[in-house]
Order: C-alpha cells, then sequence, then structure tokens
C-alpha cells in the first residue's frame, strides 16, 4: 500500500481562510463537510483543510467548457 506524505501542520487552513480561498461562504463550506461529502480533517472540534483537500473541493465544483453550436443562417 502506498504510504501518503503527510501535510505539515502549517499547510492546514480553518474554516475561515479556507472558504475564503474558494470564493464560499463559511456556512457552506461547513455544510459541505457536513452533508456532501467534502475532504477535510477534524482536529478535535475544529475542521482542518489541507492543500488537497481544497483542490479536491475546487474539482468537485469544476464546471466543464461547453461547446458552441455554429449559428443557423436565418431564412430571408
Amino acid at each position: 500500500m502506498p504510504v501518503k506524505e503527510i501535510p505539515a501542520s502549517e499547510d492546514f487552513t480553518g474554516v475561515k481562510e479556507t472558504a475564503l480561498r474558494l470564493g464560499i461562504g463559511a456556512r457552506r463550506l461547513r455544510d459541505g463537510v457536513n452533508h456532501h461529502g467534502y475532504p477535510h480533517h477534524r482536529f478535535g472540534r475544529r475542521l482542518m483543510f489541507s492543500p488537497l483537500d481544497r483542490a479536491e473541493i475546487a474539482e468537485m465544483h469544476r464546471i466543464p467548457a461547453q461547446v458552441k453550436r455554429p449559428l443557423r443562417a436565418r431564412a430571408a
């Protein structure tokens, strides 16, 4: 089994900082953890997020680009 590298304690951010970095509200981030399976770590009662957690949350909300269809010519 591959060994995962443990992030340094300085790399973890709390709810407020993570929400700010992701551009969402703190309440939405907490709801995501509690109801939608956002990756996180718990240190006692504190929610903390590693750089990998933040990247995974951002990827969960990525919206793929849509290919535009060419415009049809109007009938005159």
